[in-house]
């Protein structure tokens, strides 16, 4: 960038935001993030991800935190296992003993969260602002009003404010839309020694077992804990269609059972074991593609610009590529709006690309015959 420094106001503090942070900082480019969240240990940052080569792993390279990175990396999580709904195993891939720098190996998001904030210069972050409007006050600049009464001019606003951002009307009429997908989270804490038969059964990586528009996706986090995701085709207000009360946990496990009768007891005790009680998470997703109008000042990236099924294994992935690319061309345009049509000829369609290629994977995971579809993409068959 040959002219001042732009001020740069980065809405939301997950991955691709705070990636974005962190290696506008390492060309000499300060960048605020902005987070609703009172504080970094506010809420819990979800299950695993694996960081893939060519995107996750690439930004997290030249953002300078690959080393540390695999500190606390678990390259064994790698493994892939796939049950039938009887309980046995039909697919196991374990990865081979090799450099733990190869492959896609798994980190918990709460660890890679906490990686990237402890790169950024202090105050880098602002907790406890959420963005209630953002103000077009013209040449691309912004005034932003925060709950909490706080105001902020900007040069470049960047929504990395996932699935329902408030940045993303600058741009788009886009909503995101029930993808017919449910998900009820569940999960056993300190599971090899309280859950053992569970635990052999996921093994070290991730388990699924998919079969008649249901299913279950085990994901081995690290200190023994496993989360588990309890998976059905269903109407968004399933729970209100059969009287369900979310917040009564007894009448929640006995709905769940009701779902996967016939299921082996190997899988649904999933259910009946829980250490963490039921979370009711539909699954949502932007229309495909996904794409605006060059809009002086304004971008985004992640889940605010491709909200996509968890399918496609490439939500984190795609949002920390997007902030590498987006920093990589802030620093390096001659101007904020030559970075941004720069970036944006790549984001969008390779976001599109990848949001299609989520939903058909959603599709053949929750569908009547997904035990023989996804046995055949497991096996290279497909």
């Amino acid at each position: 960038m040959t002219s001042d420094a732009p001020r740069i106001a980065i809405i939301g503090a997950g991955p691709g935001g705070l990636i974005c942070a962190r290696i506008l900082q390492r060309h000499g480019i300060a960048a605020t993030v902005y987070d609703l969240d009172a504080s970094p240990a506010t809420r819990d940052q979800g299950g695993t991800l694996d960081m893939h080569p060519d995107s996750g792993a690439r930004a997290l390279r030249e953002a300078g935190l690959w080393e540390e990175f695999l500190k606390s990396a678990r390259p064994e999580g790698q493994q892939m296992r796939l049950a039938g709904r009887d309980g046995r195993i039909v697919f196991d891939a374990v990865p081979p003993e090799a450099d733990p720098a190869e492959g896609n190996p798994e980190i918990d998001r709460g660890q890679l969260r906490a990686i990237l904030l402890g790169s950024l210069a202090p105050g880098a972050v602002r907790w406890g602002h959420r963005l209630e409007r953002a103000e077009v006050l013209g040449d691309g600049t912004h005034r932003l009003h925060f709950a909490n009464g706080a105001t902020v001019g900007t040069d470049l606003l960047v929504g990395a404010d996932g699935a329902w951002s408030r940045v993303r009307p600058l741009l788009s009429d886009a909503v995101p839309g029930y993808t017919g997908v449910t998900f009820v989270e569940t999960g056993l804490d300190d599971s090899d020694i309280r859950h053992p038969r569970l635990a052999a059964l996921t093994g070290r990586g991730t388990l699924m077992a998919l079969d008649d528009n249901r299913g279950f996706v085990a994901q081995r986090n690290s200190g023994g804990h496993i989360r588990v995701y309890v998976g059905m085709r269903t109407a968004e207000d399933w729970h209100r269609r059969a009287g369900l009360d979310l917040a009564d946990p007894d009448a929640v496990r006995e709905a769940l059972l009701q779902e996967f009768a016939g299921w082996g007891e190997s899988l649904t005790g999933f259910i009946t074991d829980t250490d963490t009680g039921y979370t009711n998470r539909p699954l949502y997703a932007l229309p495909v593609p996904h794409t605006w109008t060059r809009t002086p000042g304004v971008t985004l990236l992640g889940d605010a610009a491709h909200l996509m099924s968890p399918f496609s294994g490439m939500g984190a992935n795609l949002a920390m590529l997007d902030g590498a690319d987006l920093a990589r061309a802030v620093a390096t345009g001659p101007t904020v709006e030559d970075a941004l049509t720069a970036y944006e000829d790549v984001l969008l369609p390779r976001s599109a690309e990848a949001a299609a290629g989520a939903a058909e994977g959603l599709a053949g995971a929750f569908a009547p015959d997904s035990a023989d579809q996804t046995l055949a993409h497991m096996t290279g068959r497909d």
